[in-house]
This record gives C-alpha cells, sequence and structure tokens, in this order.
C-alpha cells in the first residue's frame, strides 16, 4: 500500500491590511503589506510592492488574491538614481505571476471604471478598467512590450457589488443579485472581479 502526501493549499494576500483574506478558504494563509505587525495565523511579511519584489518563492502559491489594492500600484515612477522609468504595476503583475504555482489563480478585487469609486480616493493611481487584464492574457501579452513576462489566461471578469465578492464561491453565488443591481442600481457595481489562472 502507498501513502499518498497530500500538502496544504497556499494562499497570499497582497496589501492585506491586518485582515487578510483568503479567497478559495485555502487551508494556509500568508500576507503582504507596507505595516510591521504580526497576525496571529498568517505567515506574513512586510513589503512596499510598488517598489519591492513579493518576498516569497517562484511557484510557491495556489492563488494569489488583491482586495482594493493594485489600484494603490503606480502605473510609472521616475527613479531618482538612474533618471529611468519605472514600471511598478507591469512588475508586480510578473512578480504574481512568479509566485503563482502553473494553474494557480490570481483574484483580484478592485474599483474600475467608470464607478467613482475608481476615483474618488486620492491614492488611486491606477485606474482599471472591464479591459486592463486583457494586456496580461493570451499567447502574446500585449504587455510584453512593457517588459511583462508571464501569461494569464482569463477565467472570469465579472462587474460587482465589493460586498459580494470576499470569496470566489460568494461571488458566484451572488451573481443573480449582482445582475439585479446592474438593472436596479447599476452604481453600487462600483468593483471588477479579475479571476486569472497562471500560464506556466
Amino acid at each position: 500500500m502507498t501513502m499518498t502526501q497530500t500538502t496544504n493549499r497556499k494562499s497570499l494576500d497582497l496589501g492585506c491590511n491586518n485582515i487578510p483574506r483568503n479567497p478559495f478558504c485555502y487551508e494556509e494563509l500568508y500576507g503582504v503589506d507596507l505595516a510591521s505587525q504580526v497576525i496571529e495565523g498568517v505567515i506574513y511579511k512586510q513589503a512596499n510592492l510598488a517598489l519591492e519584489p513579493i518576498p516569497f518563492a517562484d511557484n510557491y502559491f495556489d492563488c494569489v488574491s488583491a482586495f482594493d489594492f493594485i489600484e494603490h500600484v503606480p502605473r510609472q515612477l521616475l527613479s531618482v538614481d538612474t533618471a529611468k522609468t519605472r514600471l511598478p504595476f507591469i512588475i508586480l503583475m510578473n512578480e504574481i505571476w512568479r509566485v503563482l504555482k502553473p494553474d494557480g489563480i490570481f483574484y483580484a478585487v478592485t474599483p474600475a471604471y467608470p464607478s467613482a469609486a475608481a476615483f474618488q480616493d486620492p491614492t488611486h493611481v491606477n485606474i482599471i478598467t472591464k479591459e486592463t487584464h486583457e494586456y496580461f492574457c493570451g499567447i502574446e501579452p500585449m504587455a510584453a512590450m512593457y517588459g511583462f513576462t508571464g501569461r494569464f489566461k482569463k477565467i472570469r471578469i465579472e462587474s460587482v457589488v465589493f460586498k459580494t465578492a470576499v470569496t470566489a464561491e460568494q461571488t458566484r453565488q451572488k451573481f443573480l443579485y449582482n445582475l439585479e443591481k446592474r438593472i436596479i442600481n447599476p452604481k453600487r457595481l462600483s468593483h471588477l472581479v479579475w479571476e486569472l489562472r497562471a500560464i506556466k
């Protein structure tokens, strides 16, 4: 009789603050944010992801999530030392792809154009639209011209009410709720869900 070894699935939440989310309810939860802190039951590391790499190994996570985070990552920065332009959002998408296992999922929930929620916070510097994900998907992603070296496959892009998108399962269950809000009050659909699969 052979014994099979089971490994716990790992989920990393970017910009997690002190409440990391776990959209697929995986067994091990990790978090990264700016603050120096300890979060019970979470493997946490401090990093500024607009300037630093994700502080974990290649092909490590089954899921990387980002709730109300990617809109805070600048699209461009000028390096004072080298006077060269840096593209933090492209670099971050490379990093997300790097730390995901093959077929791992990037699950992001972000306020999106044309909702006022995308613009009203003065720290929102990266406005996301329903088409932004396309730069990172397909056989030859368009973002390759900017230095993106990974590749994702779109699973789902959906306009949602933020509170219905905390878990992937909850988002799917709330499809009719979101559809109703789209008809009755489309302004409530302030966020987009990205569910992208890492192709390696």
